[in-house]
């Protein structure tokens, strides 16, 4: 039985770089950088106001000093021509800053203008509420750099920037197969001892929040011709996820499948809680190497093989700079009984305290609760010899999602 980073070596050692293409960046969400990109403009373009007011010469601006008022400059409208000295502009948010002015009064600070000139109320400094070219981005500043993630942030970044396209890896198709009789699709009705099949729903947001494209192909019967033909059409695909049927019983086919279909399994069995029965090998299919992981039926344990094994693996193919999930100290806020033996994944809410990030248990940590991990922020990770979670105890948590560490209340 293998250690999970022994798995994981294996697993990214079968990454080969996917192809890149250009998408517009209004479409480039999730996707991943195949180049740098670096600004050919400056941002701001000229110095432009930073508040509704005037604009002014500051020397000229002294508590007190009533000001003729020559034009008004709005985002897109700028004031033609330089502000004749002794002379103030009303000046809109956005606004280019004319040449001869050097800060901008708040409209707040003045008694508004009237009567084609305006009472400064509180002196500005030279340079007051004046954002300067270049001060967000200058010309040559990366704005993303290969093998990164472009957010919504970064996306709207390169925007700022003028860049109407973007050179990223394409979307891997991952292949979603669920085995057993038992599954029913949502929404249909439930015979005797059926239940929903809920592992490709939840697995097709985790690909498509990896960046991929999921594909779904149904459920498979407990049948090994059926199950082969379902598989191969998945073979079609970047990856082929199939879950259920890799345990040890008499309908667990994936493993028979495997061989069937000429698929070289690497490794069945992982030394972890959940998640052990994972199977992983590579199938020789239309001229290409296509991964093949046998994930679990249970649901908690599918969906942490996914964000242990499959997710790296879309990542680095994507060329990605650090495929893993981001990881976190935190205090226990509970103690957790647990017992050595396998690396143990355990389900965790995150909060702030006094002391920094602490942790709780989403409750019980069998892998058929979903709720378990619907609940969860992340992953709390303890050795194979590790046993008990003490409370009080420093662990370390994987994030789900690193955006996470930016909320402003955490503990919601």
């Amino acid at each position: 039985m293998l250690e999970i980073q022994d798995a994981v070596t294996r697993i990214l050692a079968c990454v080969s770089t996917v192809e890149a293409e250009s998408v517009a960046i209004s479409g480039a969400f999730r996707r991943v950088a195949a180049e740098s990109v670096s600004s050919a403009v400056d941002v701001p373009p000229w110095d432009n106001s930073a508040m509704d007011g005037f604009a002014v010469r500051a020397a000229e601006a002294s508590a007190g000093a009533r000001i003729s008022i020559v034009g008004e400059g709005a985002a897109g409208r700028p004031l033609e021509g330089a502000l004749p000295v002794g002379n103030a502009a009303a000046i809109m948010t956005g606004a280019p800053v004319p040449e001869g002015a050097d800060a901008v009064v708040m409209v707040e600070n003045t008694d508004g203008g009237r009567d084609g000139s305006v009472t400064i109320e509180v002196a500005p400094a030279p340079g007051a509420n004046i954002r300067r070219r270049g001060a967000d981005i200058a010309v040559g500043d990366v704005l993303v750099r290969a093998g990164q993630r472009i957010t919504p942030g970064v996306a709207g970044l390169l925007a700022s920037a003028g860049v109407a396209e973007v050179k990223v890896r394409k979307r891997l198709r991952i292949a979603l197969l669920a085995t057993g009789d038992e599954l029913v699709e949502p929404g249909g009705t439930l015979g005797p001892g059926q239940i929903y099949s809920s592992n490709p729903v939840a697995l097709a947001g985790l690909i498509e929040e990896a960046g991929g494209e999921p594909v779904l192909l149904g459920a498979a019967p407990d049948d090994l011709d059926g199950l082969v033909e379902r598989m191969r059409v998945g073979l079609d695909a970047d990856a082929l996820l199939t879950t259920g049927g890799v345990s040890v019983g008499r309908y667990d086919l994936v493993k028979d499948a495997f061989e069937v279909l000429g698929i070289g399994m690497d490794f069945w069995k992982v030394r972890m809680k959940p998640g052990k029965p994972l199977a992983f090998g590579v199938a020789r299919h239309g001229g290409r190497d296509v991964p093949v992981f046998g994930l679990p039926g249970n649901p908690v344990s599918c969906m942490v093989n996914f964000l242990e094994f499959v997710r790296p693996w879309m990542l680095a193919s994507m060329g990605v700079e650090q495929p893993f999930l981001p990881m976190v100290e935190a205090v226990a806020l509970t103690p957790i009984h647990e017992t050595p033996g396998r690396a143990k994944l355990l389900r965790v809410t995150l909060e702030e305290t006094p002391l920094g990030w602490g942790c709780r248990s989403t409750g019980s940590q069998s892998s058929g609760v979903l709720t378990s991990m619907a609940r969860a922020h992340g992953l709390l990770f303890r050795s194979p010899e590790q046993g008990p979670v003490a409370l009080g105890e420093r662990v370390r948590v994987q994030l789900f999602d690193p955006s996470f560490l930016d909320r402003a209340d955490p503990g919601l």
